[in-house]
């Protein structure tokens, strides 16, 4: 489902997200909406004063058009977006919703605009993991920062996870002093299916004192795509009804 061309009834679904100062999130709502309508997309917008995160399955060249849209402002001209395909619309509906968080962590301190965690590409942990240690000797922990039923449909191979219910969960989780424990000396690379989650663990992670945090530059989707399954066992689970991608980035 990856070539256009070869399946031109697809649909294209895209994820992105972006952490920025969005204070006009009232007054752009209604756009966003009028400007999903005409291209008859379906999914789901966050707008929150911290950035954006959207989920939306439309045709290709209606998905190029919103995107056109979205990056005439300058706030988000340089949006990263995930691609995968489907056989059918995978939302029932076009939502955008106004929220507090694009991810709710109830850390109100963290403001990624104001400086990133470092960032690991997936070619670059896949050769982490070839070899067992990152390019300065450190054995290499991947941290999965989803809930617990989403890393029961697949993870990283000899990865900690907390058995979390919800991403809320995540700061009292970390801040246990034998889970510290566990991550001291060693590089860690936080990850989860697109970005969002792992980008804040990560913050938060170094501003309680952890070191060596990465981040997953594009979570497991993104890894997917450059790299496919390598060090990876199972699925990935994704919130719309193909419920979940395998490593061709197919519903299963």
């Amino acid at each position: 489902m990856q070539n256009t061309p070869d399946n031109p009834n697809a649909y294209l679904n895209i994820a992105a997200y972006k952490f920025i100062t969005f204070n006009d999130t009232i007054e752009k709502r209604p756009e966003f909406i009028a400007i999903c309508n005409k291209l008859n997309l379906k999914g789901t917008i966050l707008l929150s004063p911290e950035g954006i995160n959207m989920f939306l399955a439309g045709s290709r060249q209606n998905i190029e058009d919103f995107l056109t849209w979205l990056r005439a402002d300058a706030r988000f001209t340089d949006i990263i977006v995930k691609e995968s395909y489907s056989k059918e619309q995978p939302f029932k509906r076009m939502l955008v919703k106004l929220k507090a968080e694009i991810i709710t962590m109830k850390v109100p301190l963290i403001q990624p605009e104001k400086g990133r965690a470092p960032t690991v590409e997936a070619q670059t942990l896949k050769r982490w993991l070839d070899q067992g240690h990152d390019d300065d000797g450190k054995p290499v922990v991947m941290l999965d920062t989803r809930n617990a039923f989403e890393v029961d449909i697949g993870t990283f191979k000899n990865t900690l996870a907390y058995s979390i219910d919800k991403f809320s969960e995540f700061p009292a989780v970390i801040a246990d002093p034998d889970n510290q424990a566990e991550l001291t000396g060693k590089t860690i690379v936080t990850f989860c299916t697109g970005g969002i989650r792992c980008e804040k663990a990560a913050i938060h992670m170094q501003n309680i004192g952890l070191e060596n945090v990465y981040q997953l530059e594009g979570g497991i989707l993104k890894y997917f795509e450059e790299v496919g399954d390598a060090h990876y066992s199972g699925d990935c689970f994704i919130f719309d009804e193909r419920a979940a991608l395998n490593p061709k980035l197919e519903p299963i």
